[in-house]
């Protein structure tokens, strides 16, 4: 008997051992943003499909693409611009969905007098370098006829920091305005130092789609691709169909109660999830990034070359 149960013992340790290493790891690279939370959310999921999602997050799109160059990333979450610049630079990715539209707003300070763009002109604008807010911003003061350097003399001086480091600048006074994402943008006008002067759509760009992107040997792993692709379908539809849910967990989980529920539905009110992203909108966004020096692209990607979404498709269709 006490061999019996000492062969039960080892079976059963055995069957456990297995069942942990089946999961197969998926390296995740994210950003902190309201409209990123479905992204950070299919590690909740990943179970389901075998899966282990190992998140790491990132201060912007464009600090994620060494990673993956030196195989620390397998999946990432970011602007379409910043995975445009990555693959015009040689980085091995495939834009393979997207999960969010919109997601930015253009704030003038309380005080600063600015009631439209045209207002900029002899100003100081603060924008994160490398994201779709610069794309955005360039491309609202060119439809206002601005001119714009990082140094004084032109129309508009651009003053590039970080997103966590914009806010404060604007309300300390030392820029007069900034184009920034969500929840910040939204933190900026509820807490009364900042203004919206608008949500800047009505360029070509339209709403620039937030992208995910896989690497290409990933990508070519055919199995877990497709597995985790059905994830970030089913993780996206969770957010979409339990909005309650998903406020709770980017408020709670995302940013450790640091954002209040207001601030959280007017970001997710100017970034609504998708899906889908187009060959068509990524290339508009590489002509315009090419058209204002954004990214320095050196030998622009062709979108057909590189926007794959074959599994996004099978995916929707198995939903």
């Amino acid at each position: 008997m006490k061999t019996l149960m000492r062969h039960l013992l080892v079976a059963t340790a055995l069957v456990a051992a297995t069942s942990a290493q089946a999961a197969d790891k998926v390296r995740l690279a994210n950003l902190k943003f309201a409209h990123y939370g479905a992204i950070s959310y299919m590690k909740e999921l990943a179970p389901k499909y075998d899966l282990q999602i190992e998140e790491r997050f990132f201060a912007k799109g464009i600090d994620i693409l060494p990673a993956i160059v030196a195989g620390e990333v397998d999946i990432a979450a970011s602007a379409v611009d910043a995975a445009i610049a990555g693959r015009a630079s040689g980085v091995p990715i495939y834009a393979v969905a997207g999960f969010a539209k919109g997601g930015a707003r253009i704030v003038a300070g309380e005080k600063s007098g600015i009631g439209s763009v045209a207002d900029f002109k002899g100003k100081k604008v603060g924008v994160a370098r490398g994201g779709a807010q610069e794309l955005l911003l360039l491309a609202e003061l060119s439809k206002a006829g601005l001119t714009w350097s990082e140094k004084p003399g032109k129309d508009v001086q651009i003053v590039y920091m970080a997103f966590a480091d914009l806010n404060q600048a604007l309300m300390a006074g030392n820029i007069d305005a900034m184009c920034q994402s969500e929840p910040q943008a939204s933190q900026a006008v509820n807490k009364g130092f900042g203004i919206e002067i608008l949500k800047p759509y009505d360029t070509p760009l339209g709403m620039p789609v937030r992208s995910l992107v896989f690497s290409e040997s990933f990508y070519n792993n055919k199995d877990v691709a497709e597995r985790t692709m059905k994830l970030f379908v089913e993780a996206t539809k969770y957010f979409i169909d339990h909005p309650a849910e998903a406020e709770k967990y980017v408020i709670n989980d995302m940013f450790k109660g640091q954002i209040t529920d207001q601030d959280f539905k007017d970001a997710i009110g100017n970034s609504p999830y998708t899906y889908e992203i187009t060959a068509e909108h990524v290339q508009i966004t590489t002509d315009l990034m090419v058209k204002f020096g954004v990214g320095k692209l050196a030998n622009p990607p062709k979108a057909t070359d590189w926007v794959k979404t074959d599994l996004l498709d099978d995916a929707l269709k198995a939903k």
